[in-house]
Parts: C-alpha cells; sequence; structure tokens
C-alpha cells in the first residue's frame, strides 16, 4: 500500500486508474480493491482526499424518496442508501436517523405533497406520511408561522461526509490501492492497449480509466475524445450554526423540490450544529469556492421564514461547495468499451448516498468492457474515529484515557480534541498533510471559537508530527 504526495510516480502499469479521490472515486478504488489481482491506483489533484465538492455538501443519507423513478440515479441512490447505512453501521461513521419534513408554505406547494408520496412510493419507499399543521408544528415548534402542512420521510438521516470518504480511502489503501496525491491529471491518450495519462508529478500508464474528477470529468473527457457532458458548476453556500443551535431542529426541514435542486434547508449535523442552506448558482468559475454577501444574506432571508429562532444564534463557520451540474437530469455514468475507459460524471448532491452502489456499478461496466477482475477477496474491516455528537468523544471515556493518558488531555476544547486524536490522525494509513485536512479528521479548530483558543497548540502538534513522519 502507498500514499504519495511528491516525486515521481511507478513506471509500472497499472490494471485501472481512477482519477479523483472525492466520495466517488474512493468508493470505486474500494471497490475494486476487492479484487486482489488487480494493481489499483487512485490519482488525485489536490493535497488530500474528498477535497472537492465531497467536503461541502449538506451530509445527508438519502433514501431516495424523491429522486426520478426509473433513472439511474433513483436505483443507486437506493441501493447505495442501504449499502452505506451497513458500511457506516460497521465502520464506526457517525448516522443519525433524524427523519425530514417537507414543508409546504403555500397551497401550491401542500397540493405537490401527494405527489411527492406517490413518487415515494414508485421509488420503492412506502413509509412517507401526510402531516397536518398541528402534527407539524407538534413536531417541529420552532417552525416559523404559515406553514399548512408536511411530508414526514423518516428515513432521512444526516452523516459525516469526511469520515466517509476517508473510511473509503484507507479500506482501499489497506488493500493494496496505491494513492498518488498532488498529481493534476493535465493530458491523457491512449497507447496501445491503455492511456498514457500526463500529470504534475509525471508520466503514469494504465490498462483501464476510471473518470471520477468530479467538476473537471468534462475536461478529462474532452481530452479523450468524448462529449458525454458539459459540468457547469453551481455553488452552495451554506451557514454553519453553533452547538447551542441544535434543540431548536429536530428534523431535516426540507422545502418542496424546484427544477434547481433540494432548496434552501434547514438540518441537523452529526456534529451537533444545524446547517442553513444551500444556494444554487450556475457559475463559469470552477474554482468559485467563496461565499458571498449576496449568497449569505439570501440563506439568513429564508432562515428567518423556516426557523426564526436560528437568526438569533452564532455562526460558527460559512463554507460553499461547487456541485458539478450537467445539461442532464441523470447521472452520466457512460462506458467506452474500445477505449477501456468510464466516465463518471454528474453526480450531483445524492453521491455520497449513492457512492457505494456507483461503484460496484462502475466495477461491472469495466467488466462489461473486457476488465476480468479476478477472485474477490473480503476486505479488511476499518474502524473510523466517531466524531458524531450523539457518543462520548475519547477524553469523555474513562477507561480509554487510563490505558492511554494523551486521550485525556484536551487541545481543542470547543470540540473535546485529545492529544492523542491528534496523535492518531496524524499516523493514520491517509494521513492529513494541512491543518484543513486534521479538522476534517479530528474536528480540531472547528468549534465556536475557530481556533482562536487552540489554534497555536494544535499547529505546534501538527507540525511536529509532520517532522516525525518524514524523519528517515
Amino acid at each position: 500500500m502507498t500514499v504519495t504526495a511528491e516525486g515521481p510516480l511507478p513506471r509500472t502499469a497499472y490494471d485501472v486508474a481512477v482519477v479523483g479521490a472525492g466520495v466517488v472515486g474512493c468508493a470505486i478504488a474500494r471497490e475494486l480493491a476487492r479484487h486482489p489481482r488487480l494493481r489499483i491506483t487512485l490519482v488525485e489533484a489536490q493535497d488530500d482526499v474528498g477535497q472537492g465538492t465531497s467536503k461541502a455538501n449538506t451530509a445527508i443519507l438519502h433514501t431516495g424518496f424523491d429522486a426520478t423513478p426509473g433513472t439511474l440515479e433513483a436505483r443507486l441512490v437506493r441501493d447505495g442508501h442501504r449499502r452505506l447505512s451497513v458500511f457506516a453501521a460497521e465502520s464506526g461513521i457517525p448516522v443519525e436517523r433524524v427523519g425530514a419534513l417537507l414543508v409546504a408554505w403555500d397551497e401550491e406547494q401542500r397540493a405537490a405533497l401527494p405527489r411527492l408520496a406517490e413518487k415515494a412510493e414508485h421509488n420503492a419507499y412506502t413509509d412517507t406520511r401526510l402531516l397536518s399543521v398541528a402534527e407539524l408544528y407538534a413536531r417541529e415548534p420552532h417552525l416559523g408561522p404559515g406553514a399548512l402542512g408536511a411530508l414526514h420521510v423518516p428515513g432521512e438521516s444526516v452523516i459525516c461526509p469526511w469520515t466517509t470518504t476517508l473510511a473509503y480511502a484507507t479500506q482501499a489503501v489497506h488493500a493494496g490501492v496505491d494513492l498518488h496525491l498532488n498529481a493534476a491529471v493535465e493530458q491523457a491518450a491512449r497507447e496501445g492497449h491503455g492511456h498514457r495519462l500526463t500529470t504534475t508529478r509525471g508520466i503514469l500508464h494504465t490498462r483501464y480509466l476510471v473518470n471520477a474528477a468530479g467538476l473537471h470529468a468534462d475536461t478529462l473527457d474532452r481530452r479523450l475524445g468524448h462529449e458525454d457532458l458539459t459540468v457547469t458548476p453551481r455553488r452552495g453556500q451554506l451557514l454553519v450554526y453553533d452547538t447551542f443551535a441544535r434543540p431548536l431542529v429536530r428534523h431535516i426541514l426540507l422545502p418542496v423540490p424546484t427544477a434547481l435542486g433540494k432548496g434552501v434547508l434547514v438540518a441537523p449535523t452529526v456534529h451537533g450544529n444545524v446547517l442553513l442552506g444551500p444556494t444554487a448558482e450556475d457559475l463559469d468559475d470552477k474554482r468559485a469556492t467563496h461565499s458571498t454577501a449576496e449568497g449569505l444574506a439570501l440563506l439568513r432571508d429564508k432562515g428567518r421564514h423556516i426557523l426564526p429562532a436560528l437568526l438569533d444564534e452564532e455562526v460558527t463557520a460559512v463554507y460553499a461547495g461547487l456541485r458539478a451540474a450537467t445539461e442532464h437530469d441523470d447521472y452520466r455514468i457512460t462506458v467506452h468499451s474500445e477505449q477501456a475507459y468510464v466516465t463518471v460524471g454528474g453526480i450531483r448532491s445524492t453521491g455520497l448516498t449513492a457512492s457505494l452502489a456507483i461503484a460496484a456499478h462502475v466495477t461491472g461496466l469495466l467488466a462489461d468492457a473486457g476488465l476480468d477482475p479476478g477472485p474477490v477477496k473480503e476486505l479488511e474491516p476499518v474502524t473510523m474515529p466517531h466524531l458524531g455528537a450523539a457518543l462520548p468523544r475519547p477524553c469523555e471515556q474513562p477507561e480509554r484515557v487510563a490505558a492511554d493518558p494523551e486521550y485525556g488531555t484536551l487541545v481543542c476544547h470547543c470540540e473535546r480534541v485529545s492529544r492523542g486524536e491528534i496523535r492518531d490522525a496524524l499516523a493514520s494509513t491517509v494521513p492529513p498533510r494541512t491543518l484543513e485536512g486534521l479538522r476534517r479528521r479530528t474536528r480540531a479548530r472547528a468549534g465556536r471559537c475557530q481556533g482562536f483558543h487552540c489554534g497555536a497548540a494544535v499547529r505546534e502538534l501538527f507540525e511536529r508530527g509532520l517532522d516525525e513522519r518524514e524523519r528517515p
């Protein structure tokens, strides 16, 4: 197993190269790693896994109740929900089944609720229930005035997106996948019976190629002579409210969907915060992950209508992510057998949920294109650090602290992160290379002070850990 972030790439050819280490790319690499005869590489342009869309989504584990029936997305989200629910339970990924409420604010929206319930049944989800105004406000007493009813979807859950991506990557690397970071693909060309990828770290050769490059999937697609899709970056800005806001909301509060997406929602997180967002802004710039005054003002206006008391709470973070919107109304997963190439594009906000099902589907397409994956070997289980608020953190577990006092020494008091957790993250299979990567693995500096009090101590531990890792 290898994780590299600098130096030349290996000269020997791989059987399959997966370009893009977001949640979908990591899931595909993990699925391929179940076939030990294959030599697999996961190639990522940035310095960590999950650095693109995967780190800036609404962190919902969808049932697929509102997907368009009969689409590939509907099938894979439904299958993915089942697969990821099992994997999360096995791997320690925090999940909370809080359920969702689609809230109707006018007569047109209320009239749409029975149709959404019928749509859910077409998607094999039969647990929805229409709620009266009285039932709605009994469930959500802090909801803004004027709601006319809701559709209850009890199976909707919230999940930790960072831990999910990292778990896939960790299991893949354990099983022998080579993860190459800081290796942006600049050129791609057919060469004999395979592909020649020119990256910022040199040349890489592979027999089969999977394009899971997210926002840049269309760029790689065109380099291989195809126009399967055109990606339009759709920016979603979000506000993260402090944990003191958590008692204000009990469910994921969804609007009735529109053509632009699921709209602005209010949702609890597994980390104990409350999310408000996202916006939906179609842009030309695939690097425009900054927030805007206009976008944040829009969110506050929406939030004031949905949950007025939320606006009195403290905002601990603001972030924006770019979703890979395309001209298609469905996932765009296409196999080009003659080129030994699969495009995995147009994976929108449901990609986190569908990731394991997408991986199985893509592996099947590669086999259809001629790849002989060989025998299957079950992967070694992986146990991830539990970052959720529903369970005690290591510092709150007396037996663990007694066995290793480093878990009892707090560094980040807001998020109750100990020296032991930071040490473990720095020594992990896929370690962080930046303070932001450490934050996603431990939540250090993610609390209400945003590192004001612990920043220097966290940085010192991080830099010391880097020195020890690089020492011969």
